[in-house]
């Protein structure tokens, strides 16, 4: 099977000083489809993802050695590894492991003792979503013409650039916090920005906002 036929199989890295966690795991991804790599700490971890770059990570939070918020952390690091979502796997349900498993970088985390249903139904969501935002930003670099149009928007209705770029996500249906995972701003963030177009554009709401983009063909 062609693992990037679908979605919502890739490459698992699973990460966890515990073998009878790591062989459960990867029956279950490997029965889904996903081809799976399997690490016993952080280190290794570090060395299998240079020798081949996993879509998705689930890492245990508690390993001897570089722990789970270090090895994400140093995984966050690196540019190539920034779109890889990591999954942290704990028995830590404490706010303040949370806190820090999402401030080291990652991006959901599932609890202890595993559950393997669970674990990929999170997985495939958490696939789909980063390939969807790959192509969101391949489709950004790759539009033909598509400077010359936003150069015109942005002269007529004195548009910044953040701003031009909001608007082009608003003409394709996205909503704020989409255009915030794409352009790595809070959603907070970007409906201010869409306040001020509002108002360059003479406009009340989303709808007429993104109609006008789609008329001057800034729509992606």
């Amino acid at each position: 099977m062609n693992l990037v036929e679908r979605a919502d199989q890739g490459i698992v890295l699973i990460v966890d000083d515990l073998p009878d966690n790591l062989a459960l795991l990867s029956d279950a991804l490997e029965q889904a489809g996903h081809m799976v790599l399997v690490a016993l700490d952080g280190a290794t971890a570090l060395e299998r993802m240079q020798r081949l770059k996993p879509d998705i990570v689930l890492l245990d939070a508690l390993m001897p050695g570089i722990d789970g918020f270090e090895t994400c952390r140093r995984i966050k690091a690196r540019a190539e590894f920034e779109d890889v979502p990591v999954l942290f796997m704990t028995a830590l349900t404490e706010s303040e492991h949370v806190l820090e498993g999402f401030a080291a970088g990652g991006v959901d985390y599932v609890t202890k003792p595993i559950h393997p249903e669970q674990v990929l139904a999170r997985v495939a969501s958490h696939l789909r979503t980063a390939r969807a935002l790959r192509e969101a930003r391949e489709a950004a670099q790759q539009a033909p013409d598509a400077e010359e149009v936003r150069a015109a928007l942005a002269h007529r209705y004195q548009l910044t650039g953040r701003e031009v770029e909001v608007l082009e996500w608003v003409a394709c249906g996205k909503t704020n916090r989409d255009i915030g995972e794409i352009l790595g701003l809070s959603p907070r963030t970007v409906n201010k920005h869409l306040e001020h177009v509002y108002v360059k554009l003479g406009v009340e709401t989303r709808t007429a906002a993104a109609a006008l983009a789609i008329a001057m063909g800034v729509a992606r």
